[in-house]
């Protein structure tokens, strides 16, 4: 009897659907970091962002959002690290 899901996916398609998922995990952090730095440097030189620059972290516009993300996706690299230990 072959094991296939009821919605008709069989058990490979399920661990590629797992390995897929896992690997987009993994690339949401430096994803999001890269867009990060992307978007700090090429901001187009707004006065919004050099008024802002002596004022210590302003939390407002597109760079801070984007280092949140990459903050709120690393768990997918930090539960690689116990791994890479055992």
């Amino acid at each position: 009897m072959s094991d296939v899901h009821p919605a008709g996916v069989g058990r490979d398609g399920r661990e590629a659907a797992s390995h897929l998922v896992r690997w987009l995990g993994l690339a949401a952090t430096p994803t999001f970091a890269v867009m990060a730095v992307l978007t700090a440097v090429f901001s187009g030189g707004s006065a919004d962002m050099l008024c802002n620059a002596g004022h210590g972290l302003s939390m407002d516009g597109m760079v801070p959002m984007y280092l949140l993300m990459s903050a709120f996706h690393s768990a997918a690299w930090l539960r690689l690290i116990p791994g890479r230990r055992a």
